[in-house]
């Protein structure tokens, strides 16, 4: 039997999500790990985009393109935390104006091996994809769109580790995965731009990279005026704080 095409559009579907604003002109998300932003090859279904169809109907329809409505900015499908979705066609250009701008407020925390030499900087290398695998985003000498992130260490973990807070400037895919790889501090649990670390006495099973959208802050295009939210840690990711507290302060103490 030939199967169904499947739908030209993106469809509803009845998946949860962590609201932690809304009105009638845009929706702030505090999105969980494993989701990914719109469909896409290999990911039709199942997506941050089926849910917001389900959620909002047809307010939705045609903002910003019939695959990605509402869509302005994504973060990938296995980091966490907040992001801002259209509701209106003023809304959508608002806000992407301001991201082209570099007028969003977009700060991260990241969970990274080792610590970094200067415990607060800049890390500013175009990115691109990579000519070895174009699966993968590079630092490219040439060819890169601008890139930078400022970093500041929060706290460390002897010379294992260190809780990162990064700072976007731009938000290019993958920045702060690539960018903190190429300071030689990658996100722990990062399959693609870092590698497993045995350490005796540390057991760390985080199962994604260790990064979390913690704050974002924009200029309302209904309110007119500023607005910033803030999310708490995921469990997993703290958990795997305590962990790493536990196993400084054993070394510590011996």
């Amino acid at each position: 039997m030939v199967p169904a095409p499947a739908p030209a559009t993106p469809q509803g579907e009845d998946i949860p999500l962590d609201i932690v604003f809304e009105d009638k002109h845009v929706i702030v998300i505090d999105k969980q790990a494993g989701l990914v932003v719109h469909p896409a090859a290999g990911n039709r279904e199942g997506t941050l985009v089926n849910a917001l169809i389900a959620h909002c109907g047809n307010t939705l329809s045609g903002i910003g393109g019939e695959l990605r409505p509402g869509i302005v900015h994504r973060i990938d499908k296995d980091t966490t935390g907040l992001m801002v979705v259209a509701k209106t066609e003023k809304a959508h250009t608002s806000l992407g104006k301001q991201f082209a701008a570099h007028a969003v407020t977009r700060v991260y925390k990241a969970l990274v091996w080792g610590v970094p030499r200067m415990l607060a900087g800049t890390i500013d290398a175009d990115l691109g994809r990579s000519p070895l695998n174009r699966q993968k985003v590079a630092v490219l000498r040439i060819g890169g769109k601008p890139a930078r992130t400022h970093y500041k260490v929060v706290e460390t973990f002897g010379a294992t580790a260190a809780l990162v807070e990064c700072r976007l400037e731009t938000g290019r895919t993958h920045q702060v995965r690539v960018h903190m790889a190429h300071l030689g501090h990658p996100l722990i649990g990062d399959p693609v731009y870092g590698r497993p670390r045995s350490i005796p006495g540390l057991s760390l099973d985080i199962g994604r990279q260790a990064l979390h959208a913690a704050v974002l802050g924009f200029h309302h295009p209904g309110l007119d005026k500023p607005v910033l939210f803030e999310s708490e840690l995921p469990a997993d990711f703290r958990e795997t704080l305590d962990k790493l507290r536990g196993f400084a302060a054993g070394i510590r103490g011996s």
